[in-house]
């Protein structure tokens, strides 16, 4: 259910003409389904940092073209700056942001390398997650020598790009090289401290990053550094993995804090650098206040630091997701210093904002009724369906919350967060129904639009046909399948939860199986339209061995209910 979603963070070899770099930026904006996020230009550096989101095929075609036109517009002959760099787009990492993992944007990155150099000539390195050999994880053994040592590593075993090897040539002189690699979200956060003294900042920041301090003579703090063999300083390493910090003072704030780079999110979530940072300080007679987040991050971030403050606090996690961002957002103080706003912090947001189309679940309930009261045939019978089992689904979950924080029983809050959290799950899925239902019917009344003047127009319209008619079929019998899960929760809280909801699982368990018996009926109707009739019947009796088996959960549900209020 959950949309995949990667960035991507270019960077070209040209901080200083506008007008160049608009023209890569209007290549990587021409790509439908992707949104520009930052344009980031340095004037010393002669390098401007892009960053740009959006769903896997979208974001690699948007990469595609902005490599393309920086190749196109960029001379690697004429170009000087501060940072090392090696071709006209210099690096061009991919990030998972939601519903993809590191290994499959690194698989994704390495497809990407091989259709610059095929197609643009342009050699390619793969690098970090995305590198083929462990030497070149490390950026920068793949950008050795920089451009300028390209004629001495093309064509060289050892040197030479992972893609598009050959003598170095004209176009190889123009454009340079390019890297292409995936890593994971990178983290800028600041850490609020109730002191001024940078020193305190420092020694804290020091505590917890990777690095670490150095190891000085009798562990003294003003004793003169430890080298080892080989002259290099000797460090004690930090507590917190992947991740860089040093303490400063903001005169707009008049506080220090600890800034600090999480290079890791999934080796060092955020709440866990948070409580860390909040130890150390304590250590050392310091109170971290608030927290700071400089840019973008993804929603797993709070969803994350939401859960696991819920939990510390022995609360359920079933609760929705604007509740655990709040809880997030209030447990590290993020709006300490200034309003913090998930809708223009966080990038699936964004996302959303920007792609954001008339959905029947976002009407209020009035809204709703009416909408399916208008003369439109949709939403109907299906997305009715679809949001009964929502509604019962609801119901399971309001029970296990209350559970979970009834006086008396919190021994047993995690067992009643379990069952919320399943009945989140099941409501999110049984939501997205709602409108996938609409959609499906949508989908046929479009091939009604086609044309079919020819032999071939025709036949194009029947296989259309077929596959919506098919489509149709198989959302109201997975809307079946979903409201079906919805009766062990409502059973289980019917046995097991608070007695004083005991109705409310009964009417949760009432709710699926109208839902239950409401999808079957569009299952069948769409199926009869189908020419497969092998498919269509084993749809038909799918959808009737799921209806026998909801009827005999109300039976034994309502049979629990009734036994206690009696």
């Amino acid at each position: 259910m959950e949309k995949r979603i990667i960035e991507c963070v270019p960077n070209f070899s040209e901080g200083r003409n506008k007008a160049v770099i608009q023209q890569i930026t209007s290549a990587i904006e021409a790509v439908d389904g992707v949104k520009l996020l930052d344009v980031d230009p340095g004037e010393a550096t002669n390098r401007t940092v892009v960053t740009f989101v959006g769903e896997p095929e979208a974001v690699l075609e948007a990469a595609f073209q902005g490599v393309k036109k920086a190749a196109e517009v960029i001379d690697m002959r004429n170009h000087k700056g501060a940072h090392p760099r090696m071709g006209a787009t210099d690096v061009c990492p991919l990030i998972p942001i939601a519903g993809i993992t590191l290994e499959e944007c690194a698989e994704l990155a390495r497809q990407l390398a091989k259709r610059i150099a095929d197609e643009l000539h342009v050699p390619t390195y793969c690098y970090e997650a995305a590198a083929f050999t462990p030497e070149r994880r490390n950026l920068a053994v793949c950008r050795a020598g920089e451009y300028e040592a390209l004629p001495e590593k093309m064509n060289h075993e050892g040197k030479a790009p992972d893609f598009g090897d050959r003598p170095f040539d004209e176009g190889v002189a123009r454009t340079g090289a390019t890297a292409v690699g995936a890593r994971d979200f990178l983290i800028a956060v600041n850490y609020n401290l109730n002191t001024t003294s940078t020193r305190r900042a420092n020694a804290i920041a020091f505590d917890v990053r990777e690095k670490g301090r150095p190891v000085r003579e009798g562990n003294s703090p003003v004793g003169k550094p430890l080298k080892d063999e080989n002259g290099k300083t000797i460090m004690k390493p930090g507590t917190l993995k992947a991740t860089k910090a040093i303490g400063w003072f903001i005169d707009e704030y008049q506080i220090a804090q600890v800034s600090m780079n999480i290079t890791n999110i999934s080796v060092t979530p955020l709440h866990v650098a948070f409580d860390e940072v909040c130890r150390a300080a304590n250590a050392r007679g310091v109170r971290v206040t608030g927290t700071e987040i400089v840019g973008l991050i993804p929603k797993r971030t709070l969803i994350e630091a939401g859960r696991y403050f819920l939990k510390k606090q022995e609360r359920s996690t079933g609760i929705s997701e604007e509740e655990i961002i709040r809880i997030a957002i209030k447990s590290m103080g993020l709006d300490e210093l200034k309003p913090f706003k998930p809708e223009e912090k966080v990038i699936e947001y964004l996302i959303e904002a920007d792609n954001k189309k008339k959905k029947l679940v976002d009407l209020t309930c009035t809204g709703f009724a009416e909408e399916t009261a208008s003369e439109s045939p949709a939403p109907g019978g299906g997305s009715i369906s679809a949001y009964m089992g929502a509604l019962g689904a609801a119901l399971g979950t309001m029970v296990a919350n209350l559970s979970s924080h009834k006086p008396g029983w919190d021994a047993r809050w995690e067992e009643f967060s379990d069952w919320a959290d399943k009945g989140q799950k099941l409501m999110t899925e049984l939501l997205h129904l709602v409108d996938e239902d609409t959609e499906a019917f949508n989908r046929i009344m479009n091939v009604f639009s086609m044309p079919k003047g020819t032999d071939e127009e025709k036949a194009a319209r029947s296989a259309a046909l077929q596959e919506a008619t098919l489509y149709a079929t198989q959302v109201p019998l997975r809307t079946m399948q979903t409201s079906f899960k919805v009766f062990e929760i409502v059973k289980a809280m019917a046995e097991q939860g608070n007695p004083n909801s005991v109705t409310d699982a009964g009417v949760g368990a009432l709710a699926a199986r109208s839902a239950v018996l409401g999808a079957c009926l569009n299952v069948k109707i769409n199926a009869a339209g189908l020419k497969d009739r092998a498919v269509a019947d084993d749809l038909i009796g799918q959808a009737n061995r799921i209806v026998a088996d909801a009827e005999k959960a109300e039976r034994e549900i309502l049979e629990i209910v009734e036994s206690k209020i009696k």
